[in-house]
C-alpha cells in the first residue's frame, strides 16, 4: 500500500534513507550521510513524501517536490522486488513531467531510470560531493 507520510514514520523513513544512500553511494564517505542525517530528518515533514508498506511496516518512500524526484529510497533487504517501479509508476499517474539527478558513479540508478523511459538531459556537478550528476526527465506521452 502507498499513503502519504505521516509523522510516526519519520524515524523509519530516515533510516531507510541512510542505510539505501550508504549502499548506492559506496563512493561518497558514510560521514557524509551521516552528517546530513539530522536535516533530512527534519525536512521530511515539510516534504511530499510517499511510503510503500506492506503488513504496517515500511519498505520504501518517495520525495517530490513539483515534478522533481527527490528521491525514491528502498530498504535493503526488499531492493530489487519492483517496489522502485511501483513507487515511480505512481508518481507517473499522478505528473506530466518528472525530473530528477543520478549520481554519474551510480549506475544501477541510472539503468532504471532509463528503463523506466527517462532521458539524460544535462549533467551537473554535485556541490556537497564533487560528483558527477546527471539530470533526467520523462514525458508522458
Amino acid at each position: 500500500m502507498i499513503r502519504k507520510l505521516q509523522n510516526r514514520d519519520i524515524d523509519r523513513v530516515a533510516q531507510i534513507w541512510f542505510e539505501a544512500n550508504k549502499e548506492a553511494h559506496n563512493f561518497i564517505p558514510e560521514i557524509y550521510w551521516e552528517g546530513k542525517y539530522e536535516e533530512v530528518k527534519s525536512m521530511l515533514p515539510q516534504a511530499e513524501v510517499h511510503v510503500y508498506e506492506v503488513q504496517g511496516e515500511i519498505e520504501a518512500f518517495v520525495g517530490v517536490v513539483d515534478a522533481y524526484i527527490a528521491g525514491i529510497f528502498v530498504s535493503n533487504l526488499s531492493q530489487s522486488r519492483g517496489i522502485g517501479k511501483v513507487l515511480l509508476d505512481y508518481l507517473k499517474n499522478d505528473k506530466s513531467i518528472l525530473i530528477l539527478s543520478v549520481y554519474k558513479k551510480n549506475e544501477r540508478a541510472k539503468k532504471f531510470y532509463e528503463r523506466e523511459g527517462f532521458k539524460v538531459v544535462s549533467e551537473k556537478i554535485d556541490e556537497d560531493t564533487s560528483e558527477k550528476e546527471f539530470v533526467m526527465k520523462w514525458k508522458k506521452l
